[in-house]
């Protein structure tokens, strides 16, 4: 069982020492650094360390947020290393998934960061269905408007075709089929 140690900060300015001592006082005997924000997915140092860390290791970090873009990335990446048998250490927040307790603890933040989601989900659906009831549609504007399709609808009976109609309303050709299927769509279901 080895400690592995993952250092990062998010510019090329900040100084990884502080994280670096901590690790060491630990016992990594292998650190992997980044200096990259924790927004951004592409980090080496992460990849190599998550590649290089073996069943039965530890990877510690100096923070949480050292690990995780958010939490639900935190909790898929640490969900990942369990499977593969490798515990994690977070050393701020004093949690280790070798312990029951910590296991406890991340599992609280892995439901936490659950009903986060939920509930972002479920406002979410509320304010578009609050927004449909006002008779607001969720989306980009239409790019035919009344007016243009209606325009369009002359130019074509005028013996234009769609593609030449379009030109001329100055909207794409796909649009403006999709437009004219629509209104045809709904001149059907007016039919007895």
């Amino acid at each position: 069982m080895a400690a592995i140690g993952y250092a990062r900060v998010s510019t090329t300015d900040q100084d990884l020492a502080l994280q670096l001592v901590a690790l060491s006082k630990t016992g990594c005997a292998r650190v992997f650094e980044d200096k990259a924000s924790g927004a951004k997915a592409d980090r080496p140092g992460l990849k190599a360390a998550l590649s290089f860390v073996r069943n039965g290791d530890i990877l510690t970090v100096w923070k949480l947020d050292r690990l995780g873009r958010s939490l639900p990335h935190l909790i898929e990446t640490v969900n990942g290393l369990e499977a593969r048998g490798v515990s994690f250490r977070s050393l701020t927040e004093a949690i280790d998934t070798t312990t029951p307790g910590g296991r406890l603890i991340f599992h609280i933040f892995g439901a936490l960061g659950q009903f986060e989601r939920d509930l972002i989900r479920e406002r979410t659906r509320a304010g578009l269905d609050a927004a449909m009831a006002r008779g607001r549609r969720g989306g980009r504007k239409p790019v035919v408007t009344d007016e243009k399709l209606r325009r369009a609808q002359t130019l074509v009976a005028q013996g234009l075709t769609v593609r030449e109609a379009a030109a001329r309303i100055k909207v794409g050709k796909t649009a403006l089929y999709a437009a004219l299927a629509q209104t045809v769509s709904e001149h059907i279901e007016g039919l007895p």
